[in-house]
């Protein structure tokens, strides 16, 4: 059996923060039934079962919502507990937490150090960028609670990595943002295009981010990156830690730069499990935990038909000099043609921007990485 991935929401799409772009929110409000957990702790240790007994040589379980610590500290040290009484073959298991840092306390650092858990805390930049769309329930400012975050996870030296959601609005600040967080000595970086919901007409939202945006900003952002990268200071941004890894002949670590779907294990709080994070939709539902096994579902028509779906590669990526990088982006983004067929990428124009004024520069990149690999 492969090494597996799964991705467990145990509070649903349940949040104490009602950022305006959240694209979660937006596809559980397309299931019949919008809210489907908090997932039971019975559920979770038949995940862990299911999971450790599929694996072989590592298995990771990420946590993402809504807000995923709204299941409580306790739920976690459950986790481990499980983890530790079911893991027979002595696999390596990595945990995972994407969080939005809102409500976290010093325990709650303690616990994520001690266990050796990756954390993923949602910061858009300086204040005034990140409270624009990133507020509480209240409609209130969040950065200085994230903030007060950060300071607890440096204190205790828990490992994170900082995600960017970009907007039109904030991709014009790219200076500003990258300038604050290295400020802060945010090293592990991703920067996230906006999504608008399913179905929508392009353009229509407040956060709308255009493909022109979208080409600058990568140049900009990879303009800053350089700069430090030939000073000898690597800072790991995941588009650009992929691109390099694929000019140095390996295989992208990110799904969505593969070219292809591939069946993730999204696990909603009934148990429901889905392919992808973007999908946890009601016709993508592939099983309920524990009443089928993960090889049953892999192999499922569902499963078969999703991935399916994402391998037509246009006529115009064929042709294209940067297919080879871009390889047509996250379906996700990728327009819906008439006939139900996937068609090209929305920000393809801004990958074309962005190879053809820098792809010589990004190749140098690669070269430099091997270097300061091999010092």
């Amino acid at each position: 059996m492969p090494p597996i991935h799964v991705l467990i929401k145990p509070a649903s799409s349940a949040c104490n923060m009602a950022c305006r772009y959240c694209f979660y929110r937006d596809v559980a409000a397309k299931r019949d039934k919008a809210f489907a957990g908090p997932l039971s702790l019975d559920a979770m240790e038949t995940i862990i079962v299911s999971a450790l007994a599929y694996a072989d040589h590592f298995c990771s379980f990420s946590f993402q919502g809504g807000e995923p610590t709204l299941a409580g500290l306790s739920f976690y040290r459950d986790v481990i507990a499980l983890q530790q009484k079911h893991n027979h073959k002595n696999l390596r298991i990595q945990n995972n937490v994407q969080t939005n840092g809102y409500a976290l306390t010093e325990e709650w650092a303690v616990f994520f150090h001690e266990n050796n858990f990756l954390i993923g805390l949602s910061l858009d930049g300086p204040a005034a960028l990140h409270n624009f769309n990133r507020i509480d329930t209240h409609e209130k400012a969040t950065f200085h609670q994230v903030m007060r975050t950060v300071r607890l996870f440096n204190k205790h030296n828990v490992a994170y990595n900082v995600l960017c959601v970009v907007t039109g609005r904030n991709a014009r600040f790219i200076q500003q943002i990258y300038s604050f967080y290295r400020k802060n000595g945010f090293r592990w970086l991703q920067f996230i295009p906006c999504l608008e919901p399913l179905g929508a007409t392009r353009g229509e939202s407040d956060y709308f981010l255009s493909t022109e945006q979208y080409g600058k900003f990568l140049i900009r952002l990879f303009d800053l990156w350089y700069a430090e990268l030939k000073s000898g200071n690597y800072i790991s941004i995941r588009y650009f830690d992929n691109w390099i890894s694929i000019l140095l002949g390996h295989c992208p670590e990110a799904c969505s730069m593969t070219g292809r779907c591939a069946v993730q294990f999204v696990i909603e709080g009934d148990g429901g499990v889905y392919p992808c994070d973007f999908y946890v939709l009601d016709e993508w539902r592939l099983g309920v935990i524990g009443q089928q096994s993960f090889a049953e579902m892999l192999q499922s028509p569902v499963a078969a038909k999703f991935i399916e779906r994402s391998l037509r590669v246009p006529s115009a990526c064929r042709d294209c000099p940067y297919f080879a990088l871009c390889r047509n982006g996250c379906r996700r983004e990728r327009f819906v043609l008439a006939n139900g067929e996937i068609g090209q990428n929305y920000f393809c124009q801004a990958f074309q921007s962005f190879f053809t004024a820098r792809g010589d520069e990004l190749a140098r990149a690669a070269v430099l990485y091997r270097q300061m690999l091999h010092r």
